[in-house]
C-alpha cells in the first residue's frame, strides 16, 4: 500500500506545448491517502485514464513527478512500481483455466501454492466463479472474461495500489452492482490503496472514500460524496452529481440577497463574489414550487414521475430547470413561482464556489 503524490504533475500528448490549452492533463499537486479508495470521475476526455496511466508507468508525464510513500517512481517502469492494473475490456490468458488465470500473478512471484491455492478460492467466490475454476478462458462471456481481469488484479496482497480503468463496463447491471460491493468489502478487508476510473457517478460515489472529478484536464475538486453534493467547489461538479444535477441562475449578488429574474433571492449568508460571471447553484432538492407572488417567476413545462419522487421541468427566462416534487404531492395548476431553501444555495463567480461570509476554510 502506498501514499501517491501528484507533484507538479502535467501531460501534454503533444511535443512542443506552448500553452496550457496544450495539456491533456493540466498541472496537479496532490497527496492521495495511503489505504484509501478513490474514484477518478469525469466525462470522456476529460484525463482520466491519462493520470491513470502516468500513475501506473505506462505513459511517462511531460512534466512533474509521482511519488509512491515520498519515493519518486516517475522514471520506474511499471513492473517496478507494484501495482495491479484492471483495464476496460478484459485481457486475459484464452488457453489457461480460470483458476490459472487467477493464480498467474502469484505464481509469477514464487509464492507458495498452498497459499495460491487458497487465495485463488477466496478471489473466485468473491467473483462468482467458483463453477468455472477448472473451465478454460476461451469461450467465456465477456462479462466473465472481465470477472476474471477483476480477479486477478485483486488476487495480490501486497501490491502498493489497485488501479481501475472503467472495468465495469461490459459487466451485466446486476452484476455490476455486485461487483462493486465486493471491491468495496475488498478495500475495508485489506486496505489497499484503490483508483477506480469511471464517468458514471453511480459507480463513482457508492465505492470512495474520495471522489475526484476532472473537468477539461484539470482536478476540479476531491471530496466525500457529501462535499461534492451539498458544496460543489465547480460548476460542473454541480452538473455532473445528482441526477437532475445542479440548477444555474444568473444572479447579481448584493451582499445575502441576489437579483434572479427579476426577484429578490434571499441566500441565508452574505457573499462577495467579485466581478466575472456569477451565478446562483441550486439542486433540484432544494427548489419549491409555489402559487404565492413572491418567488422567481417559472412556467411548468412537464411533470415525470420516477417512481420515487416527481422531477418538474420549469422554464425559468427561456433556461429549463428542475425541481423535485414528493411522489404524493398535488402540482398546482397554478403554479408560477419558486423558491429556494437557503441551505441548499452555492454562489458561483467564473464556475468557481465563492465561500459565504464566516465559513470556515
Amino acid at each position: 500500500m502506498a501514499k501517491i503524490t501528484l507533484d507538479n504533475l502535467a501531460h501534454s500528448y503533444l511535443p512542443n506545448p506552448t500553452s496550457e490549452d496544450d495539456f491533456a492533463l493540466k498541472e496537479l499537486n496532490h497527496d492521495w491517502v495511503d489505504g484509501e479508495a478513490y474514484a477518478l470521475l469525469g466525462a470522456s476526455g476529460c484525463g482520466k485514464s491519462t493520470l491513470l496511466n502516468i500513475i501506473s508507468g505506462l505513459l511517462h508525464p511531460s512534466q512533474g513527478r509521482i511519488l509512491f510513500n515520498d519515493q519518486d517512481v516517475t522514471q520506474a517502469p511499471t513492473a517496478e512500481r507494484n501495482i495491479a492494473q484492471v483495464f476496460q475490456f478484459p485481457v486475459v490468458y484464452d488457453t489457461m483455466t480460470v483458476r490459472d488465470n487467477l493464480a498467474f500473478p502469484l505464481r509469477n512471484r514464487g509464492a507458495d501454492a498452498s497459499y495460491v491455492a487458497q487465495r485463488v478460492d477466496q478471489i473466485a467466490k468473491m467473483i462468482g466463479m467458483e463453477a468455472e475454476l477448472n473451465r478454460k478462458a476461451r469461450g467465456l462471456t465477456a462479462d466473465a472474461k472481465q470477472k476474471i481481469s477483476l480477479g486477478r488484479g485483486m488476487v495480490r496482497e501486497d501490491v502498493n495500489a489497485l488501479l481501475f480503468d472503467e472495468p465495469l463496463t461490459v459487466i451485466d447491471p446486476h452484476m455490476k452492482w455486485e461487483l462493486r460491493t465486493q471491491l468495496k468489502s475488498l478495500h475495508h478487508e485489506f486496505g489497499h490503496t484503490m483508483i477506480y476510473v469511471t464517468h458514471d457517478q453511480t459507480e463513482a460515489l457508492t465505492f470512495a472514500d474520495k471522489v475526484v472529478v476532472m473537468f477539461d484536464g484539470r482536478v476540479v475538486q476531491i471530496g466525500t460524496p457529501q462535499e461534492l453534493f451539498e458544496r460543489p467547489a465547480h460548476t460542473f461538479v454541480g452538473y455532473f452529481i445528482g441526477s437532475p444535477g445542479m440548477n444555474l441562475f444568473d444572479a447579481k449578488i448584493d451582499g445575502a440577497t441576489a437579483q434572479i429574474a427579476g426577484a429578490t433571492v434571499p441566500l441565508g449568508a452574505g457573499y462577495q463574489p467579485g466581478g466575472g460571471k456569477v451565478q446562483v447553484g441550486v439542486r433540484p432538492e432544494f427548489v419549491k414550487l409555489t402559487t404565492a407572488e413572491a418567488g422567481v417567476p417559472a412556467r411548468i413545462k412537464r411533470v415525470e414521475d420516477v417512481g420515487r419522487h416527481k422531477i418538474v421541468r420549469l422554464d425559468v427566462e427561456g433556461h429549463e430547470i428542475s425541481a423535485i416534487a414528493g411522489e404524493g404531492d398535488t402540482i398546482a395548476a397554478t403554479t408560477h413561482r419558486i423558491t429556494f431553501d437557503p441551505a441548499g444555495i452555492n454562489v458561483y463567480a467564473d464556475d468557481w464556489r465563492v465561500a459565504p461570509e464566516g465559513e470556515a476554510a
